[in-house]
């Protein structure tokens, strides 16, 4: 029988306690292991060279995990000490989950519905606003850029931005109601058309561009069906939209009708435009994006056409990329879209305090400093140092405890932890100190390196 991977935890005095108690409460695992205290108070100061000089070599264990905020070149250290290093997660509350996706990692890089993004403004802008506008969709998941139209608008570049945007390495599609805009957008080279009507069809003869085929009106279910009957007696390529109607003029019901269109079709490309409901209704777009991606990875939807517009929808793009890529690994792998990541959840956390009141008292009376630590949990805010906890729910009953009236760099840095420190116990997400909140995709938020250090804040300049 094969001995067991033995493990090696290191971490600093203030967590030992609390990851004693976490690997102990998860009770029996596929290996073995033991906990080295390193020298530190405080774990998220652990560097990797901090590590390499006061852990002594030959190293007793098969693989050795470092807290998640460790800084420095874990390649390296690997290396130096003669067995694999890897960094935990942030919190050590969370080991139980870590362990969980370390046992069954999913690949959310792959995905089956395309983007496309509407540009609907186009015919206001230049060619150059237009090429701007489609590289940042590109960058938030765009696989084709739409190029929308505006009534009684003219739009006279609109050759122009075909070509430019293919020039640029994009795919086009070019959507109007107007069957001379389409003709012109065809033969200018766009990749798609939308939409074709079953009195429109004709233009799929004039063109090579791919049309996308809806009804005469969104219930016309008969003239959608007797066209895409058309196109395929022509053996010629195409998507049929059944329509998604906003609340509360028909949803369910457009839903039930591009049940029937896969029902009926079984191997035709389906569009389906979700700006009705995302642009529509006044919610938090990201579970909207979650919901309709949802359906789509069920009916085998091909693409989904998406508007930003209203300020609300701003990262529809990425939300849908998101979506797209977890809804296409629950059906792959038969599971519930959970734990397959956090980026759609925007507004909450789902392990927002990992510690209770209790928990962090008890490490409080651990810390012999002046310097304040802030951690939060469900019963609101607390901050401690040598002179013990301060608790409230309100960060301005916090401040005459602080005692920072003449440390005016010192306050101001306090002021803005605990101003996020309040909104994370307000909304439920999970606060760490010196840490930005994390808003999921709904943020840019530029990648953690960790071979890098943090710069030092300003409010730690010269004082006169």
């Amino acid at each position: 029988m094969e001995r067991p991977e033995h493990v090696l935890f290191l971490t600093g005095r203030l967590a030992l306690p609390a990851l004693t108690r976490v690997l102990t409460e998860l009770g029996a695992l596929p290996f073995t292991w033991e906990i080295r205290e390193l020298g530190l108070q405080v774990a998220a100061l652990m560097t990797a060279e901090m590590v390499r000089r006061r852990l002594s070599t030959p190293v007793a264990a098969d693989r050795v995990i470092v807290p998640g905020r460790c800084r420095g070149d874990l390649a390296a250290l690997s290396q130096a000490l003669g067995v694999p290093v890897e960094r935990g997660p942030e919190e050590l509350k969370d080991l139980p989950r870590f362990f969980r996706r370390a046992a069954k990692p999913v690949d959310l890089s792959a995905w089956r519905v395309q983007i496309f993004a509407e540009i609907t403004d186009a015919p206001r802008l230049t060619i150059a606003q237009v090429v701007a506008r489609a590289q940042s969709l590109r960058a938030d998941g765009a696989d084709v850029i739409d190029l929308g139209s505006l009534p009684d608008t003219p739009f006279p570049h609109l050759e122009d931005c075909v070509q430019a945007l293919k020039s640029a390495g994009h795919r086009v599609s070019v959507d109007s109601q107007s069957s001379d805009e389409l003709l012109r957008g065809g033969r200018a080279g766009a990749d798609y058309l939308l939409s074709l009507t079953p009195q429109t069809l004709w233009i799929a003869d004039e063109v090579a561009s791919v049309p996308v085929l809806i009804g005469a009106e969104p219930g016309d279910e008969a003239g959608l069906w007797a066209a895409i009957e058309t196109m395929q007696r022509r053996d010629r390529p195409f998507m049929a939209d059944a329509i998604l109607d906003p609340i509360p003029f028909g949803l369910t019901r457009s839903i039930v009708r591009y049940h029937r269109l896969r029902e009926r079709f079984p191997d035709v490309a389906i569009l389906m435009g979700t700006g009705n409901l995302s642009e529509l209704t006044e919610a938090d777009t990201s579970g909207i994006h979650a919901v309709l991606l949802g359906l789509c990875a069920e009916l085998d939807v091909a693409a989904i056409l998406t508007t930003q517009v209203s300020g609300h929808a701003r990262r529809a793009v990425r939300e849908a990329d998101v979506a797209r890529r977890m809804m296409h690994a629950a059906v792959q792998l038969q599971t519930l879209p959970k734990g397959l990541g956090d980026a759609l959840m925007t507004a909450h956390d789902k392990h927002p305090w990992p510690d209770s009141a209790d928990e962090i008292a008890t490490t409080a009376a651990q810390v012999k400093d002046p310097n304040f630590r802030i951690q939060v949990s469900a019963e609101g805010l607390h901050v401690y140092n040598r002179d013990g906890v301060r608790r409230a729910t309100d960060v301005m009953a916090l401040w005459p405890q602080l005692g920072l009236e003449g440390d005016a760099g010192h306050a101001f840095y306090m002021g803005a932890e605990l101003a996020r420190a309040e909104i994370a116990w307000q909304l439920g997400k999970r606060y760490v100190q010196d840490q930005p909140l994390d808003w999921g995709c709904a943020v840019e938020r530029p990648p953690d390196d960790k071979l890098a250090w943090c710069a030092p804040a300003p409010t730690k300049g010269a004082r006169p």
